[in-house]
C-alpha cells in the first residue's frame, strides 16, 4: 500500500509513520486526514507490530489544519451531510489512532499547532523536541478546539491548565509540556523520532496481550466520558466558523 502524504517505515515490531505533505508546514489537508484515517485502520489488524511512531517533517510535526483549504469549505459547493461529514474527518483520524491497539508515540520536531496538537493528544506517549513547542489557537480565530481534543486535554492536564492552554493561546516550550504532564519526553532536537523508536522498542519487548489489555483498560477508564462530552465539537466548529467575530479574528490571523 502506497499513500502521497505518509510513509510505513517497519523496524520489526516497531513501525515508523512519517507524515510529510512536502510543504505548507506539514497543514493537515483532506487528502492528509484520509490517509492518515486509512494508516491507522491498516494496523487494526495487525499482530506483529506492537508499537508505531508517528511523526511530522524535521520543520514541524504539523502547523495545524491548512486554512486556505478551510476557508474553501465556505465557497459552497458541498451539501449539507457533505460538509458535516469534511468537518468529523479530523474526529474519526483522531479516534482511529486512538483506538489502534499497538502503543502508539507522537514524536514532534520544532512545532506543533492546533489539529497537530490534536492528534497527538490520542496517542498514548508524545516526544518532543528540546526547543520545539506546541500552540493551541483556536479561540485566537474565534472557533472551539475540536477533534476530541478539548476532553482528552482536560484528562492530561486538568480543567484549569486545559482553559489556559486553548483560552490564552500561550506558545508552551517542551519543558513546561513536560511539567504540565501534556508530553512524556524531551528528546534532543534532530533526534525526536530516535528517542520515541526507543521508547516503542521497550514496549514492543514486553509481553504483547499484557500490553494491548493495560492499554485498553487505561483507554476505558480514562476516556469514558470523553466522547459524551465531545460528540459536537465538529459542529460546534462549523457553526462557529460562521460568526462574525470567528470571520474577522480568522482574517487578521492569516495577515
Amino acid at each position: 500500500m502506497s499513500w502521497n502524504t505518509a510513509t510505513i517505515e517497519q523496524q520489526g515490531p516497531v513501525a515508523l509513520v512519517r507524515f510529510d505533505r512536502k510543504g505548507n508546514l506539514n497543514a493537515f489537508n483532506d487528502e492528509a486526514i484520509a490517509e492518515l484515517t486509512e494508516i491507522a485502520h491498516h494496523f487494526q489488524n495487525d499482530l506483529e507490530t506492537q508499537a508505531v511512531v508517528l511523526t511530522g517533517t524535521d520543520k514541524a510535526f504539523s502547523a495545524g489544519i491548512d486554512l486556505k483549504e478551510r476557508q474553501q469549505r465556505f465557497a459552497g459547493g458541498q451539501s449539507d451531510l457533505e460538509l458535516r461529514r469534511t468537518y468529523y474527518a479530523g474526529v474519526r483520524l483522531c479516534r482511529a489512532w486512538e483506538e489502534m491497539p499497538q502503543i502508539t508515540i507522537a514524536a514532534i520536531e520544532r512545532m506543533a499547532v492546533g489539529a497537530g496538537v490534536a492528534l497527538p493528544l490520542a496517542l498514548d506517549w508524545r516526544v518532543m523536541g528540546r526547543d520545539a513547542f506546541l500552540y493551541v489557537p483556536e479561540v485566537k480565530i474565534g472557533i472551539n478546539l475540536q477533534w476530541g481534543a478539548l476532553p482528552r486535554l482536560v484528562t492530561l492536564v486538568g480543567p484549569a491548565r486545559a482553559k489556559r492552554i486553548c483560552i490564552l493561546c500561550e506558545r508552551m516550550g517542551a519543558e513546561h509540556a513536560l511539567d504540565w504532564g501534556l508530553i512524556d519526553e524531551i528528546g534532543e532536537d534532530g533526534t525526536v523520532v530516535e528517542t520515541a523508536l526507543e521508547m516503542a522498542r521497550t514496549a514492543a519487548a514486553m509481553p504483547a496481550p499484557a500490553v494491548r489489555m493495560v492499554k485498553e483498560a487505561v483507554n476505558a477508564t480514562a476516556n469514558a466520558l470523553h466522547h459524551a462530552v465531545s460528540y459536537a465539537d465538529a459542529d460546534q466548529s462549523q457553526l462557529s466558523s460562521n460568526f462574525a467575530t470567528a470571520q474577522a479574528a480568522s482574517k487578521d490571523f492569516n495577515s
